[in-house]
């Protein structure tokens, strides 16, 4: 059919961008004050990096587990859904993630996490900062409302990229790839939707999957052993 030929991604956008913007804005008043305890979980993970105890392993997964969950079902199903039909299908996927993480991290315990003096725990947490501390600040320096703010475990930028960071610092071997398979898909996702809008920020979710990717293929790249199991 010649015609397909015709069509661009513009063509395949559902909404505007002003629609699209505008959702985050009606997200963040419909869950307020929930920012706050987001915000503090994402502390939470940080301290514990930094000062692990004998329980960080088994709580930090079931921190991640909880925000995707949390994220799949008030933005995904009843937010974005209703703008995108194929969020509907995407929520579940989201939910399959945060079972994943509390059956491999918080359940059987094949997750350990360390900060370590090496190019992927580098990464890992550059990309965990990153989702935390900055990405909530892209909204207000794109010129749009900080009430369009995205944060860690309330939409899903940030817990996509603060998830590949996380998995990363884990070190976990074949584990890895299962966790990281939805973060990376989703951030590729996210681009095509920003850069077909034309938003300037679009290539931050790519830049954080090609990083992560790096990140995860480094001991082979680099030829170095010991850098991830």
């Amino acid at each position: 059919m010649p015609e397909w030929r015709t069509y661009t991604l513009e063509d395949f956008l559902l909404f505007s961008p002003r629609v699209y913007w505008r959702m985050f804005e009606l997200h963040n008043a419909a869950v307020w004050p929930l920012q706050i305890p987001a915000l503090l979980l994402g502390a939470a993970i940080l301290v514990r990096l930094v000062r692990p105890r004998s329980w960080s392993d088994r709580v930090i997964p079931a921190i991640l587990a909880a925000a995707w969950l949390w994220v799949a079902w008030s933005f995904l199903w009843n937010r974005y859904a209703t703008i995108n039909w194929a969020m509907r299908y995407v929520a579940p996927v989201f939910a399959a993630e945060a079972l994943l993480l509390l059956w491999l991290g918080s359940l059987r315990g094949r997750l350990r996490f360390a900060l370590a003096p090496t190019a992927p725990s580098a990464i890992g947490l550059a990309l965990l900062a990153y989702a935390l501390v900055l990405h909530p600040l892209v909204a207000g320096l794109a010129g749009r409302s900080i009430r369009a703010t995205e944060l860690f475990a309330i939409t899903p930028d940030p817990t996509a990229i603060a998830t590949l960071g996380l998995v990363l610092l884990a070190g976990s071997g074949a584990v890895a790839w299962p966790l990281l398979v939805l973060p990376l898909v989703w951030c590729v996702l996210s681009w095509a939707t920003l850069h077909t809008m034309g938003a300037p920020e679009g290539w931050i979710p790519l830049a954080a999957a090609g990083l992560a990717v790096a990140g995860r293929l480094w001991p082979r790249v680099g030829g170095q052993a010991g850098l991830l199991p």
